[in-house]
């Protein structure tokens, strides 16, 4: 099964329409798009399809259009996560899982467990999910980090707890976790800026927000550094690092939204509290898409 989280996975965003609708045309678009540039995995609902802010309803239109408009062609990772431990363990067992590999679960936010509340909450959600789990540390969001140690805690104690994503950005978090990690537990970044040195470390990959509108460019980073083909795969990650600054300037999905509205994938519409981006960011768009 880890196999199947080897490479670029895209983290997919939301599109909505101007008067607030999913626009499941555009989403359609998006992922034929990221298939046709060579991502191995998509991640649906994840953080940045703004998924807090849908509702179960839009949730359910968009697994349906997902997975339609995938038909078969790569695998699919669902993102259930929360920090009421029992809702995450309710809506696993309530949502439709057929066409899913695995389930993406955040750490708890806001509530700041401590790290054996952090093992708890994971232990608990493993134990019910009939789905393999992926941990997904993510710090600058949620205000609490899972350490090494718990992380390794978890994929020794978990056999279904296959893999991490891993969004700290943190580098020396990264190399305690590949110095220790059992043979068949997964390393995916889920810092952009980051990927290619985890590459580098031990990593099989990324779950991605910038490779959503340059996925050719960067599954083939991916790849490449997989390959240990490190000139090759250097000279695209730093042809992409100004567009990963502009993606994450106002935050995510609100740059990369702007990114594939000057592609015309979709329109750069978000949920409040997130806002557009501003005409400053829009014109550095202009000036990196140029």
């Amino acid at each position: 099964m880890t196999s199947q989280l080897k490479g670029t996975g895209v983290a997919l965003i939301t599109p909505f329409t101007a008067d607030g609708q999913v626009d499941t045309k555009a989403l359609a678009n998006i992922v034929n798009y990221v298939i046709d540039g060579g991502v191995e995995f998509i991640v649906v609902l994840g953080t940045t399809s703004e998924a807090p802010t849908l509702t179960k309803e839009e949730k359910k239109i968009v697994r349906s259009t997902i997975i339609e408009a995938n038909k078969g062609r790569l695998p699919l990772v669902l993102g259930i996560g929360g920090n009421n431990t029992q809702n995450v363990i309710d809506e696993i067992k309530t949502t439709d899982l057929t066409d899913f590999v695995a389930i993406l679960s955040v750490t708890p936010y806001y509530n700041k467990p401590s790290q054996n509340g952090l093992y708890a909450h994971f232990a608990a959600v493993a134990t019910e999910s009939p789905l393999p789990i992926i941990l997904y540390n993510v710090p600058g969001r949620t205000g609490v980090s899972l350490t090494a140690e718990t992380i390794l805690r978890l994929a020794n104690d978990f056999e279904n707890i296959v893999a991490v994503k891993e969004a700290s950005g943190n580098l020396q978090l990264d190399m305690n976790i590949f110095k220790d990690m059992p043979a068949n537990f997964t390393f995916l970044s889920g810092d952009d800026a980051t990927t290619l040195p985890s590459v580098y470390m031990g990593g099989s990959g990324a779950i991605s927000v910038i490779g959503i509108a340059y996925p050719k460019e960067f599954s083939e980073m991916v790849r490449l550094g997989l390959q240990g083909k490190t000139v090759e795969a250097n000279k695209l990650h730093y042809a992409l690092m100004p567009k990963m600054v502009a993606a994450f300037k106002e935050g995510n999905p609100t740059g990369i939204k702007a990114i594939l509205a000057a592609k015309g994938l979709c329109q750069p519409y978000v949920r409040l509290p997130l806002v557009e981006a501003s005409e400053a960011l829009n014109e550095e768009i202009k000036r990196i898409e140029a």
